[in-house]
């Protein structure tokens, strides 16, 4: 598959958190899916409600377009259809015809050669010399012996049975013979009728029954059209109707969508706050659109991080280090409800120290207890809160440079803290500050993770 369709797959997936990546949360059109994802609770029903007036609307709308293309040749298109309907009515056709004159047309079309075997059958079964005289003599010799053996006698009941069995069927040939008689009108009749039926078939259905469905959808539309007029304002009637019930759908979906993002709005303010935006400006602003099978709503996220700042979209905060923080914020709130299960935060942990990074790390073990999280950093605050650790490392082979990805057991984790804490030289007081650092975290991962 191409790149492009791999993307769109991954993103189903896998959710990058990156510096420099623009995700879902910086793209637009995700913030109302985001939105409804976070009050889907009150708002499912109403969405499904509203999806089925669009489509009665839709379909009022398609039947309306498709009675003002029709009236553009209506004389037209009139006189074409009462030409088809006259020419099927002037048929008279029953269902079921077709198949019996087929079978009749069969019979007569191949008459010389039914007769031809039918003589031949009945001279070699009924006449002098023929089967029934042979058997009949071979009944009369075996007759004449049969008291002398008793297997005889039974042999002579079958052969009576033969012989019972011919004469009968030499009568019903008989019968069939003297009866038929080949009736040339009748022949030419049944075939002017079926070329008459399979004219049809070839402009109207593969049946008679088929035909007259046609016929009947036919008189439908030209009933329609006899009463243009009518049925055009009928349309504009129905279509006006279902642009109000769309409408107020709409405007119902719009509250409800207004009172969910209030609170998403302060949930995600308090998560902010958490990660040291101290004067953060968050809010969801709506923007009114055309009612749609998802409502008349746009939505998109604004933010202000510095006191004094106008709220901006998302993609115009510039920091990367903000820009993390405040992915983060939006992924911990609704780590119970994005449908992403594996996300994976690249150097999240840009521009940030201290208090800032434990509160961090607590948020990312917080969305690692409902989604699988997987997180690249050089900061040991955020490292320590982790439940599997793995180094990755660029080695030289050679003339090519491999990169080797391996999990750390309990005390290569506790070194590589160390390093993250004390650079170069890991002194026996760093290595006790690792331990004690990921000894705490454990415990603030069974303790202090209910945010």
């Amino acid at each position: 598959v191409s790149l492009a369709c791999m993307k769109q797959a991954a993103s189903y997936l896998i959710d990058i958190h990156g510096q420099h990546e623009h995700q879902s949360l910086l793209h637009k059109k995700k913030h109302l899916e985001i939105l409804d994802e976070y009050g889907k609770d009150q708002l499912e029903g109403k969405k499904k409600i509203l999806k089925q007036k669009y489509q009665e609307y839709q379909g009022i709308l398609e039947e309306k377009k498709q009675a003002l293309s029709d009236g553009e040749g209506r004389e037209r298109e009139l006189s074409f259809l009462e030409y088809e309907i006259q020419e099927i009515e002037n048929a008279n056709l029953i269902p079921g015809e077709d198949e019996e004159l087929e079978i009749s047309y069969r019979k007569m079309a191949n008459n010389r050669k039914i007769m031809e075997a039918a003589g031949t059958a009945y001279e070699m079964t009924g006449q002098e010399g023929s089967a029934t005289e042979q058997l009949g003599r071979a009944l009369r010799e075996l007759q004449t012996v049969a008291d002398f053996d008793p297997k005889l006698e039974g042999m002579c009941s079958q052969l009576v049975e033969v012989d019972s069995l011919l004469n009968d069927f030499n009568r019903e040939l008989t019968d069939y013979l003297s009866e038929w008689e080949f009736d040339e009108e009748k022949y030419y009749q049944i075939e002017q009728r079926l070329d008459l039926i399979n004219r049809l078939k070839a402009k109207y259905g593969n049946s008679v029954e088929e035909i007259q469905k046609y016929q009947n959808r036919q008189k439908e539309k030209l009933v329609k059209l006899q009463s243009y007029e009518e049925y055009k304002k009928e349309m504009e009637q129905k279509l006006e109707e279902k642009s109000r019930d769309l409408k107020e759908e709409c405007k119902i979906l719009t509250k409800y969508r207004k009172e969910s993002a209030r609170q998403l709005e302060q949930g995600i303010k308090d998560h902010l706050k958490d990660l040291n935006f101290l004067d953060v400006d968050f809010a969801i602003e709506f923007t009114e659109q055309s009612c749609g099978a998802n409502g008349a709503d746009q939505v998109e996220f604004m933010i202000a991080v510095n006191p004094g700042e106008p709220r901006k979209p998302f993609d115009k905060v510039v920091s990367g280090g903000e820009l993390s923080r405040i992915m983060l914020a939006v992924k911990t709130l609704l780590a119970d409800k994005d449908q992403v299960e594996t996300l994976i935060f690249d150097e999240i942990d840009t521009g940030i120290s201290g208090r800032t990074a434990q509160k961090v790390s607590e948020k990312m073990a917080y969305i690692g207890t409902q989604r699988q999280v997987i997180c690249i950093t050089h900061l040991p605050q955020i490292a320590s809160m982790a439940d599997a650790h793995y180094v990755i490392e660029k080695r030289q082979q050679g003339e090519d440079t491999l990169t080797h990805i391996h999990l750390l057991n309990q005390e290569e984790t506790v070194t590589e803290l160390a390093r993250l804490l004390g650079g170069a030289e890991i002194t026996e007081r760093v290595l006790d500050s690792a331990r004690e650092m990921k000894e705490l975290a454990g415990k603030q991962k069974n303790s202090r993770l209910k945010l």
